[in-house]
């Protein structure tokens, strides 16, 4: 049956930044009152996403390798410089927010993962 969506709030970001809403469906248009811009995120912001939330990337990647019995050991300027890097991109290509840090980990991380299963006992630990 019908949907009441008097007290939903509806959210729309990314592909909606640049449509008006005249340009939406008339059902869409009485729903957004409030238009709102959002900054591009910063180094630092990104070094926070890397490194506040509880499952954060880094750590969802160290327990990957975990089930390979690697220990993956992610330095405090290794998280600054995937941050910076993540940053530029976003900056000179297109700014993707806080996904970039997925681009750039996954390339970090393709051979470490790749080799993990044969790594030798005494090879166990990774730093990157």
């Amino acid at each position: 049956g019908p949907v009441k969506t008097d007290h939903i709030l509806f959210v729309c970001v990314g592909a909606f930044s640049s449509v008006k809403p005249s340009d939406m469906l008339a059902e869409l248009q009485g729903r957004l009152p409030v238009r709102v811009s959002l900054n591009a995120l910063t180094e630092a912001d990104f070094v926070r996403v890397l490194t506040e939330p509880k499952n954060n990337i880094v750590r969802q990647n160290q327990a990957l390798l975990g089930t390979e019995n690697i220990e993956l050991v992610v330095p405090p300027e290794t998280i600054q410089e995937v941050a910076r890097v993540a940053y530029e991109i976003n900056t000179y290509v297109e700014n993707i927010g806080a996904r970039r840090l997925h681009t750039v980990l996954e390339k970090i991380m393709e051979d470490i993962s790749y080799e993990a299963p044969t790594k030798k006992e005494d090879e166990r630990t990774v730093v990157v």
